[in-house]
């Protein structure tokens, strides 16, 4: 994994807008609709080809494929995973139903046409890997995208869902404990993870259950109880990922990608000595919403780990507002006056743009603009902290 150790490296969490037409067909196959396979293969083709373009114009050092092939960052894995059937009711996030109002307010947000994350499947038998065709079609895609193009990424990476966010969007009706299940989803995402890296690609997991569960699933539960469910969760991940070098793994946590009030967020505070026992090599953090923009002082506190890099978000993703990028360099270099060292600092976003297909609050030629200053900003921050930007 890249260190900025010339300039500040750029970067983001993973999904980008997918478009009207693609998001269309992506919302019917997540119902289980038909959708014409040739169409659908050539819109991912065409917006896979266009998100690596988008970022490659906008300066990013290190990015993807947008997950333009996914409906969402987890759902994806109804096709991939077996056991999955019914349907879950997920609790919705306690900051979300607290004021009243606000929900009043936001509610056609919350209705229009996107894939549902909140009645995902449940379990309702033995999760096994259905095979790597998929994952291998993804790699490929990517190649193809960014080949022809006059500027490169200096690297490349992946998403994928983490085991213990599979088990808090498909609710268990099957394992006999919470243990039991997220290991065997660990188990079955072991394959696809190693296939990420042996394309050559970064594998960044994708674990927002590492906070976000503390306002959804353990609202009413001790902080004791959550952190031990943190604890698991990471303890299945390292299982997963045991024979994958360190440094080819970055690990992306958050708090939930929506716009609301997020007043009982879980401080980053609480969970930092769990997420620094991660086997891996950087750790993807929202930094820039008014909930955690004040988080980089816990770095102060308690030092970010020689293996480890951090990925510190600087672009709110859940706002039109475009970030100066004075703005973003102040970001990135508070980022770096904790860590302690600027090369192990890249400049990221908080989430992604539409982590689910519909979801997305920004406006495509927005995240686009958001993108190009997040790049401006870094090079003002590189020249700041001694780096030749």
């Amino acid at each position: 994994m890249l260190k900025s150790d010339d300039r500040i490296l750029t970067t983001h969490t993973g999904s980008l807008p997918r478009g009207e037409a693609l998001t269309a067909l992506m919302v019917r196959l997540s119902r289980g609709e038909a959708v014409v396979e040739a169409e659908f293969d050539r819109e991912v083709e065409d917006r896979t080809r266009l998100a690596a373009k988008r970022q490659l114009d906008a300066g990013i050092d290190v990015g993807n494929d947008g997950e333009q092939g996914r409906e969402s960052f987890v759902t994806y894995l109804i096709h991939r995973l077996s056991g999955f059937g019914g349907k879950s009711q997920r609790p919705v996030m306690r900051d979300i139903t607290t004021f009243p109002s606000f929900l009043k307010l936001k509610l056609p947000s919350f209705q229009k046409d996107m894939v549902d994350l909140i009645g995902a499947p449940q379990v309702v038998g033995e999760v096994q890997h259905l095979g790597l065709a998929p994952i291998d079609e993804e790699c490929a895609r990517l190649e193809r995208a960014v080949t022809g193009e006059s500027k490169t990424f200096r690297e490349t990476f992946m998403t994928a869902a983490s085991p213990g966010i599979v088990t808090a969007v498909f609710l268990n009706n099957y394992y006999d404990s919470h243990e039991a299940y997220v290991n065997a989803v660990a188990d079955a995402l072991r394959p696809e993870y190693q296939r990420i890296v042996e394309q050559g690609l970064v594998l960044q997991i994708d674990s927002p259950d590492l906070a976000m569960e503390r306002h959804t699933s353990f609202a009413d539960k001790t902080l004791q109880e959550f952190l031990t469910f943190v604890e698991t969760n990471i303890a299945a991940m390292n299982r997963a990922i045991e024979d994958i070098p360190r440094d080819r793994v970055r690990l992306h946590v958050c708090w939930g990608n929506y716009e609301a009030p997020h007043h009982l967020d879980v401080p980053l505070e609480a969970i930092l000595s769990p997420l620094y026992q991660a086997r891996v090599g950087a750790l993807v953090l929202p930094m820039a919403n008014p909930q955690h923009s004040h988080e980089w002082r816990a770095f102060e506190r308690h030092n970010l780990p020689d293996e480890m890099l951090l990925v510190a978000g600087v672009i709110d993703t859940t706002t039109n507002f475009v970030e100066h990028p004075e703005v973003v360099a102040d970001r990135i270099e508070r980022a770096a006056s904790a860590v302690g060292d600027p090369a192990r600092v890249l400049a990221g976003t908080d989430c992604g743009f539409d982590t689910s297909a519909g979801l997305g609050s920004v406006a495509e030629e927005v995240v686009w603009e958001k993108l190009r200053s997040l790049r401006a900003g870094a090079d003002v921050a590189s020249k700041r902290l001694g780096l030749s930007a």
